[in-house]
């Protein structure tokens, strides 16, 4: 499959398929509960979802945007069918589930009656799953959950040697400074997303530099330490219960006090939120207390653990990208105020903000899959304009889809804006103690 270049083969063989339509009633007999039968009789097609879709506002109020209509022409076509459904139905619900809705949940924050499409479209992207239409990268993604444990080909080795390599690159800056890995009873267990290690190795420095500031004990695992999903983007309900279950493996092993999550929103949410049920805890949490970077960040600045250089503060017109797994899903939308009241002279919020902001548009995957890329594109135009509104060129996104999605609306849109995480901003701004400086010679 990786040496499919853009699957073309693979959708190819997809268009030969066969539904397997006993198989897929079957499924759905067992899994389609109450909750998502009743949402899908009670809908009374008033079109209130309407306006709280950024695919809809991006496509001229296309009405088949509706996320009402989008999931009562697959699902609930589905399920009236009883599962008879051909090759060119279920191709169609591919599209629609992953090219149409990016599963950001903000329908469900405004429907009347509390039905939530996203949480039924990732219902319908297992049914997919399960019988062969996901999207090729989608695909690819979940098989390297099954086999690395990350979203990415990178061993335990890879791992291990690019925390020590970074370590090394920055000691001479940061004299001290360590990546401690597999350190048992530490404050914190640091995970991180695999693109961190595999494109972007020095935001493992950063975040060790942090750390280091902040007098933290912390460690990482040296199996355990990936916490993002595409198997959840995919529908591979069973890779996602391999994948949260070595990250759970690497608490039980090293016993630390807490767990930190990296600046990415699916990662929490796979790990921290749906992660308890994949793994059958009956507590629905963790089984340590885990964190976000953004409530992190916000409780070291509040405690002086981090202190911002009042000269060195945003001067210029700033804003903040919402992340939809970590605030409208989480809720930690004042957690992320709250660092912005220590970084940034000049905060604008975008409108709506907090719970109430739309997907960056790359959610869900949608970032990733090729097959979609113009649709992704269109509708970027929504967080484009929200952006625009704000006068501010400075765009914060402590979220690896957000920051991706906001570098590519840049990048076709061309509106003249620079985006980041947290970790360099901080180290920008933060006052050093000075036996944490290199000694001069």
């Amino acid at each position: 499959m990786l040496a499919d270049k853009s699957g073309k083969q693979y959708y190819e063989e997809m268009n030969q398929l066969e539904v397997n339509r006993t198989a897929l009633w079957s499924v759905i007999q067992k899994t389609c509960r109450s909750r998502i039968r009743t949402w899908l009789d009670i809908c009374t097609h008033c079109g209130l979802c309407a306006e709280s879709c950024f695919y809809y506002l991006a496509n001229q109020r296309d009405p088949t945007q509706v996320p009402s209509y989008k999931i009562q022409s697959t699902l609930g076509q589905i399920i009236r069918r009883k599962g008879d459904v051909d090759n060119a139905f279920m191709q169609m619900v591919m599209d629609t589930a992953y090219a149409k809705c990016t599963c950001c949940n903000r329908c469900g924050l405004y429907c009347p009656l509390g039905i939530d499409t996203g949480i039924m479209f990732g219902y319908v992207r297992g049914l997919l799953f399960s019988q062969g239409f996901v999207p090729w990268e989608m695909k690819i993604g979940s098989g390297m959950h099954r086999v690395y444990r990350a979203q990415m080909d990178i061993t335990t080795e890879d791992w291990v040697d690019t925390c020590e390599w970074m370590a090394e690159e920055y000691e001479e800056d940061w004299p001290g400074l360590t990546i401690p890995i597999d350190k048992t009873n530490a404050e914190i267990m640091y995970t991180v997303n695999a693109r961190e290690p595999k494109h972007y190795p020095e935001d493992l420095a950063e975040a060790a530099i942090l750390f280091h500031v902040a007098g933290a004990n912390w460690t990482v695992p040296s199996e355990g330490w990936e916490e993002t999903s595409l198997a959840m983007f995919a529908g591979d309900w069973e890779a996602c219960k391999l994948q949260v279950e070595s990250v759970y493996d690497a608490m039980d092993r090293l016993k630390p006090q807490r767990m930190v999550v990296t600046e990415c929103g699916h990662a929490y949410r796979a790990t921290v939120i749906e992660g308890p049920y994949w793994a059958g805890l009956q507590t629905g949490k963790t089984p340590i207390e885990s964190f976000h970077y953004v409530e992190w960040v916000a409780e070291a600045l509040r405690t002086g653990k981090l202190k911002i250089d009042p000269a060195k503060k945003i001067k210029e017109p700033v804003t903040y990208q919402d992340s939809c797994n970590y605030i409208r899903n989480a809720g930690l939308g004042d957690a992320a105020r709250e660092i912005m009241s220590y970084m940034a002279e000049d905060f604008r919020e975008m409108k709506p903000s907090r719970e109430h902001n739309f997907c960056c548009g790359g959610g869900g995957g949608l970032n990733g899959i090729g097959r979609y890329r113009q649709q992704r594109n269109i509708g970027l135009k929504v967080k484009r304009d929200q952006i625009l509104s704000t006068g501010a060129k400075l765009v914060v996104a402590p979220c690896h889809n957000c920051w991706d999605a906001i570098r590519d609306l840049e990048e076709v849109y061309r509106i003249g804006i620079r985006w980041s995480f947290l970790k360099p901003l901080l180290i920008k701004m933060i006052e050093v103690p000075e036996h944490l400086k290199p000694q001069e010679e």
